[in-house]
Formats: C-alpha cells, sequence, structure tokens
C-alpha cells in the first residue's frame, strides 16, 4: 500500500505557531507537510511592525515554559541555542498601585519576600504557600489538563479523591488566593494570572492557578531579537525538515468528500489535495466560514457561538521620546478596582473605565528596537469580545485618551511624546487572524467546566481534520500552542493509512 510519502501531504491551513510545531513534529516523523498561509508572512498572531525606527511584536510577549520550546528542537536533533537565544527576564514585571506601591515580581525571594512583607508581614508565609499549592496543581492536572489529550469526564476518575480535594476545583481563583493572602495588592497580583487565558479570577476554576506556578517559578524568557524570533526559527526549522510553506496563499473552504476531509480549495479556485488537514485557525471561524453545510456541522457553529467567548485586547504600539528608567521591561499598572474592571468586560460587555495597563518595552533588553533615547511600547488593555455595547470604530479615539489618561494618573505621561502609534481593537484583531469576536483565546474559561467545553483538537463532525491553536486545547499562549501542535500532529498522523500510533512522548 506504500507509506504515508507516496499519499498527498497533510495540510496545515496557516503558518501560526501552532501550525509550524504541528508541520514540524510530522515532517519529523517523515510525513509530507505544506502549510497554506494567507499572510506574506508567518506567525500568526505572533508578528511585528517597524515605523519610524521602532520595531514592537505585535502578538505575545510574555514566554514561559522555555522546556516546552526546547523539546521540539530537541526531538528533531537540534539545538535550540542555535536557532534562539532565549534570556531570562528579571524582574519578571514590576506591578504599580494606584496608591503608588511598586512591587518586582522575581523568582528571587530574597528580594520578593520582603517585598511581599512589607504589605502584610503574614504574607511572606502565605506566598510560600501559595507557591506550594501551586506547584502541586502543576504536579496534579499537567498531566491531564495541559500534556495530555483533551479532559473528559473520564478524565476526572484518575484522580483519587485526596488528590481532587487538594486540586479544589470548584472554588474560584480568587477565592483560593484569598486563602493563602491577605494583601489586598498581592491578591490582585496572584488574580491577574486569570487574564492569561482571558478569563476573570473571579469567575475561573481555582485549577487556574497553576499559571503562576508557571510564570513564579518557571521564569519568563524573552527571545534576543524580538518575539517574532521564535515564529522565525520554528519556520526554518520546517524548511530544514522538507515542510512546504506557501505565503499568500488563501484557503476558501476545506473540501469534505465522502463525510472526510480531503482537501483545501483557495480562492482562485485551485484544490489541493490532503491526506489530512491541520486548522491553524480559531475553531469557530472553521465552522462558520471553511466547512461545507451540513446538519452536523451546522449544529456545532451554533454551539460554539453559544459559548462564551474569552475577553480582547486593546492594544496602542506607541513611539515615545525620551526614556523612563522606572519601567522594566514587562509593567502593570493596576487598575483600582478589579472586580469592576472584569465586570465591565464580561457582564456589561464594555471596555473598563479604570482599567489595569499592560506595558512592555522590548528596547529595555534590545535597544536597537527604538531611536537613541526613547522607547517602543507595547501597551495592551484586556476588552470584551466584540458585541453591540461598545463601537470601536467610534469609540476607539477616545478610549486611547483614556489609557493614556490613566497612565499618567500613575505617573507617566506620555501624552505629549509619542512619535510614532498604531491603535489595534477587537474588530481589527478579529480581521487580522481571523478571530470569532476579536476574543483572542477562544472560548472563555469563567467557569469550573470550561476545560470540557475547549473544542477537541480532532472534528467529530469531519474525519481527517485536526484543530490546534489557541481556541482549542490546551488553550492559549505560546507554549501551549505549541503543545496543542504536537497534540494535533499526533492525532493526524494516527489517522494516516499505514502510520499507525507511533512513539510520541
Amino acid at each position: 500500500m506504500g507509506s504515508p510519502r507516496d499519499k498527498a501531504p497533510v495540510i496545515v491551513i496557516g503558518a501560526g505557531i501552532g501550525g509550524l510545531t504541528a508541520a514540524v513534529w510530522l515532517a519529523n516523523a517523515g510525513i509530507p507537510v505544506t502549510i497554506l498561509e494567507k499572510n506574506s508572512t508567518v506567525g500568526g498572531k505572533m508578528s511585528q511592525w517597524q515605523d519610524h525606527g521602532y520595531r514592537w511584536d505585535t502578538g505575545p510577549s510574555v514566554i514561559t515554559m522555555r522546556h516546552v520550546i526546547a523539546e521540539l528542537f530537541t526531538t528533531t536533533g537540534r539545538r535550540l541555542e542555535d536557532y534562539l537565544t532565549l534570556l531570562p527576564v528579571e524582574p519578571l514585571t514590576r506591578y504599580f498601585y494606584p496608591d503608588g506601591i511598586v512591587l518586582d515580581a522575581t523568582r528571587d525571594l530574597s528580594r520578593l519576600l520582603p517585598q511581599i512583607e512589607a504589605l502584610d508581614p503574614r504574607d511572606g508565609e502565605g506566598y510560600l504557600a501559595f507557591l506550594a499549592y501551586a506547584a502541586r496543581l502543576h504536579r496534579l492536572t499537567g498531566p491531564l489538563f495541559i500534556y495530555g489529550e483533551p479532559p473528559t469526564w473520564r478524565t476526572l476518575t484518575q484522580v483519587s479523591p485526596r488528590d481532587g480535594l487538594q486540586v479544589d476545583a470548584w472554588r474560584t481563583m480568587q477565592a483560593r488566593i484569598e486563602r493563602h493572602v491577605r494583601s489586598p495588592h498581592l491578591r490582585q497580583l496572584l488574580g491577574r494570572f486569570a487574564t492569561y487565558v482571558g478569563a476573570s479570577p473571579f469567575h475561573a476554576s481555582s485549577t487556574l492557578n497553576v499559571i503562576a506556578h508557571v510564570e513564579l517559578a518557571g521564569g519568563v524568557w524573552y527571545p534576543q531579537g524580538g518575539i517574532y524570533t521564535i515564529a522565525e526559527a520554528l519556520a526554518r526549522l520546517a524548511r530544514e525538515l522538507g515542510v512546504t510553506i506557501e505565503t499568500g496563499c488563501d484557503v476558501r473552504e476545506i473540501v469534505v468528500r465522502n463525510g472526510r476531509a480531503a482537501g483545501a480549495r483557495l480562492t482562485d479556485g485551485r484544490e489541493r489535495p490532503a491526506a489530512a488537514i491541520i486548522a491553524n485557525v480559531d475553531v469557530t471561524t472553521v465552522y462558520q466560514r471553511l466547512l461545507p453545510a451540513s446538519a452536523t456541522v451546522s449544529r456545532r457553529r451554533a454551539q460554539l457561538e453559544r459559548i462564551e467567548p474569552s475577553c480582547s485586547g486593546f492594544v496602542m504600539l506607541l513611539g515615545v521620546a525620551g526614556q523612563h528608567p522606572q519601567l522594566a521591561h514587562h509593567n502593570i499598572f493596576f487598575s483600582s478596582d478589579y472586580r469592576r474592571e472584569f465586570d465591565d468586560i464580561f457582564t456589561r460587555g464594555t471596555p473598563p473605565t479604570d482599567p489595569t495597563i499592560y506595558v512592555a518595552i522590548t528596547g529595555k533588553t534590545d535597544p536597537a528596537h527604538a531611536p537613541a533615547g526613547h522607547e517602543n511600547w507595547f501597551v495592551l488593555v484586556n476588552a470584551p469580545a466584540t458585541g453591540p455595547q461598545f463601537d470601536w470604530r467610534r469609540e476607539a479615539a477616545s478610549y486611547r485618551d483614556r489609557v493614556l489618561a490613566r497612565l499618567a494618573a500613575h505617573g507617566v505621561d506620555v501624552r505629549d511624546r509619542i512619535r510614532a502609534e498604531r491603535l489595534l481593537t477587537p474588530v481589527d484583531l478579529g480581521k487580522m487572524t481571523a478571530a470569532y469576536r476579536g476574543a483572542l483565546y477562544g472560548t472563555g474559561m469563567n467557569s469550573v467546566l470550561a476545560p470540557f467545553h475547549r473544542p477537541h483538537n480532532r472534528s467529530k463532525e469531519v474525519p481527517g481534520l485536526f484543530f490546534v491553536g489557541g481556541t482549542t486545547h490546551p488553550g492559549g499562549g505560546v507554549p501551549m500552542v505549541m503543545l496543542s501542535g504536537k497534540l494535533a500532529a499526533k492525532l493526524a498522523r494516527q489517522a494516516l493509512p499505514m502510520a499507525g500510533d507511533g512513539a510520541w512522548n
């Protein structure tokens, strides 16, 4: 019957980080892969922009779980260091509070604990207890909810009653945080990790406190040259393994024959046969736009559209004259009422009136990213997915002014020093990335049952179709998306004739 190389290639739709990762895993197993990317460059949400001597990463900005990136290169017999230089970032993040308190989060407990105990003497011990709890969460839930296949109700039977009590999934993140620490400042800092999956700490399951372990214990990394160098490194690796990457190649439809994914039809009408399809596209968007109509596809689309989406974001890329030594590489300016902020986003469907503001300045580490004496600011505010409650086309400029005014209230006023600027609203992000309602992380995580609602990496309705990216298991963020690429490749390989299960760690 021949080998997989005698067959049509696996087609990956989209050259985002998940699609590139899946392609590398498949190609390393000897399976031909073609990536079809509608844009002129690879990377998907991981992109970059340059203007007037400034350079910005426009997508992910915080890199954790270095081991996930390293594994991909090691598996292919390469050295990560030959492709990327990952630098540890310290402090991890500098936090600014409305009352003037500044706290540097760091892995160095000798520096961090005195800062925490200055907030509340009891919280040094409480923070250490929280770290131990978060590490235990990672040990217990990682194999089931992060590194393995999507969880099912049967998954829960693999957790012993004793471990289940320790996981404590029925509490919210915030409730569990409050059991460990008392300072409102520290509670706000630890609750902030819910936003890494576009959720609210007041509604998301306490299991998401595992994110704190990943960053606070594992550290934050910055690839020298910018985050986009990760996309470039993965594309280089993929091509070395024989993957064909075709940019400027827009897929109009996934071809389904005899009930199975059989190819991709381009906007110019050409059809490309495929042994399987891996879609590095928002899962809801795939069911809305790329699959031919059928009763089962329509039902699934309706189900996905009913699930609350994650939050989106409002982004400002600012070229700022002057330098700010009081700022670090990663900075957070907290709002005065965190609960109200998330109520604005998820209940009222409007951008927060008093937002928490994230500012990343890669020029702190890479001076070439801004002209001498200037800084490149990536400013992000969490915002609701698009809806009728707020008109970004009409209100973006005024909201931009609000964010800059809030920064000025924190003592950082750059309003008369902006030399280059670009705004990206949830509407823009939706158009750029084909994200349903501009949601950055797909389906929302504001429920203890959310992990069971996240779309599977394998389509039940269309055999031969698989999903990769932040909108499928295990979730958003660069390392999680890379893990989804590994899983999607494994599932696709198992479905190929003569391929078998193989050995996938």
